[in-house]
């Protein structure tokens, strides 16, 4: 299992999805967040096409802390059914500076900093 984990997520608006990223970085459930520029979606929901205009997110952090920031997620986004995909991070083809710094920043609810 890989010890860092990037989260997946798109936001209705990049104010709604800053705001989060805010919160998740400052409770330490995800080192880094990365809200990108406005992205246009297109999906089958409940039966119809839909298209709209979405900000992805993308929130680096902990094995140990991905699934409580997941939870966060899933409790405080506003969509009925959020977009979070988990990929594992491939720590021998990263830079083991930077994931030793998401290690250290992301710790999970409840632990201290390395």
């Amino acid at each position: 299992m890989s010890d860092v984990v990037l989260l997946y997520t798109t936001w209705p608006d990049a104010e709604t999805a800053e705001a989060f990223a805010a919160e998740v970085v400052a409770d330490r459930l995800a080192a880094c967040a990365n809200v990108l520029g406005a992205i246009r979606s297109v999906y089958r929901w409940q039966g119809a096409i839909e298209r709209s205009v979405e900000t992805p997110m993308l929130l680096k952090t902990s094995a140990a802390a991905a699934e409580a920031l997941k939870a966060r997620l899933v409790e405080r986004h506003p969509y009925e059914t959020p977009c979070v995909l988990a990929l594992p991070v491939d720590r021998a083809r990263s830079h083991a500076g930077f994931v030793d710094w998401i290690l250290d920043e992301a710790v999970g609810p409840g632990e201290d900093a390395s």
